[in-house]
């Protein structure tokens, strides 16, 4: 009877050691954009969607994201970057968040004409 208690033990203590490390993850996203108001934006709405850390390179449109897969994942990230304005390589900015974006931060002709 004693062994079979630390056995479910050291089970829980495992369990739960496992599961404090929850798995971290670091992907690239593309994100269009200009500038650094861009850069604020991108990186904020991706912290939003739960990033833990987010950086947007300016010079190759490249967001970069580490996140806890058991939290979020790189499709909600996209999705709420394209909710702030912004297209990712999966989602098309919600065109009226683009346009509310100041103007150094539309990037699309297009969709500035509409």
């Amino acid at each position: 009877m004693k062994n079979l208690k630390l056995a479910a033990l050291a089970f829980l203590l495992f369990a739960g050691v496992n599961t404090s490390f929850a798995q971290s993850k670091t992907e690239t996203i593309k994100v269009s954009g200009n500038c650094g108001m861009c850069e604020k934006h991108i990186e904020t709405a991706a912290k939003k969607a739960g990033a833990k850390q987010a950086k947007w390179d300016k010079k190759t449109k490249v967001l970069t994201v580490t996140f806890d897969e058991g939290k979020t994942s790189n499709d909600a990230i996209q999705k709420n970057v394209a909710a702030a304005g912004y297209d990712t390589e999966k989602y098309t900015g919600d065109e009226k968040a683009y346009k509310a974006l100041d103007e150094c931060c539309q990037y699309d002709d297009k969709k500035k004409s509409n």
